[in-house]
């Protein structure tokens, strides 16, 4: 089983912890390198640098988008303080009145009168645990990029095994190419042979010759070495789509030396048998490195 990933997911989770509701979305396409992308609340802009460290642990290639919102349940907590050094002054300034009102203002002043003065009593939000709710955004984010990951596993494999697949059928071509190589200098040494004979109008020519000529022609459309290098690719391509590590860079480059390969074949060959069977080769390559864009 592989566990080649794409780069192409999506993730989602929501939870709810300490009275807030969070929902974390993870999206991502193919991207040469990584680049992440947090959006979320204003309010809660001091976790993007956590939730993309996560992000980190998870992907390594790729463009991610990450989409958080927050809810709060409830009456959101407050603290209310007393500014005793402010209300003794307002009750000082009670008391000069009194006396200076010759009694127009009387008795002890109630706490209900004192609290309808300004800023006697204040209400503000409670401080939060920015560490507390910043490891909460994470791991609700965790339990997204785990949903994006197992979707990820689940295209690579696909990915893996159309690639796999597209293998075997170069391998098979780059046999026929084997086989007929050979033939192709058989052919050529007897048209040579023939043409000489034609032109000498005699049954009896230098075969030295044409065996030199022969060898020239050998020497010149032998492809021996490319297909070599050839399986060679091809079994190091089935090794790294075996593994459980980010392997697309190094894909793309083996498809090029692959394809690099299969233009020399082209080359070498004015066989058409074997000029056919380069088209096709260079065809399911092509569709290889279309899909190897998309594998991490």
């Amino acid at each position: 089983m592989t566990l080649i990933k794409s780069m192409t997911g999506y993730g989602r989770a929501r939870e709810t912890r300490n009275g807030r509701d969070i929902t974390v979305e993870v999206r991502s396409v193919n991207n040469r390198y990584l680049d992440c992308s947090v959006k979320m609340p204003r309010a809660y802009i001091f976790a993007e640098d956590a939730v993309k460290s996560a992000v980190q642990q998870s992907v390594s290639r790729g463009k991610v988008d990450v989409f958080i919102t927050v809810e709060s349940l409830g009456a959101e907590e407050s603290v209310v303080s007393v500014n005793e050094p402010l209300a003794r002054a307002y009750i000082a300034a009670l008391e000069r009145l009194r006396e200076l009102g010759d009694g127009a203002v009387k008795g002890k002043y109630a706490a209900t009168d004192l609290a309808r003065l300004p800023d006697v009593i204040t209400v503000t939000k409670a401080e939060e645990d920015l560490e507390a709710l910043s490891a909460d955004l994470v791991a609700v984010a965790e339990d997204a990029l785990r949903a994006h990951t197992a979707m990820r596993l689940t295209e690579g494999e696909r990915l893996a095994a159309d690639i796999l697949g597209r293998l075997d059928t170069i391998e098979a071509i780059t046999a026929r190419v084997e086989a007929r190589s050979p033939q192709t200098v058989a052919e050529y040494r007897e048209k040579l042979l023939s043409r000489m004979q034609e032109v000498l109008q005699s049954a009896s020519v230098d075969e030295a010759r044409i065996l030199t000529e022969a060898a020239i022609f050998a020497d010149k459309v032998a492809v021996d070495e490319e297909t070599v290098r050839l399986r060679s690719h091809l079994g190091q391509l089935r090794e790294m789509l075996r593994g459980d590590v980010p392997v697309g860079r190094k894909l793309d480059f083996l498809i090029q030396e692959v394809n690099r390969e299969s233009n020399t074949i082209g080359s070498k060959c004015s066989d058409l048998q074997i000029a056919r069977d380069v088209v096709e080769l260079k065809a399911e390559i092509e569709k290889i490195r279309e899909q190897v864009q998309n594998i991490e």
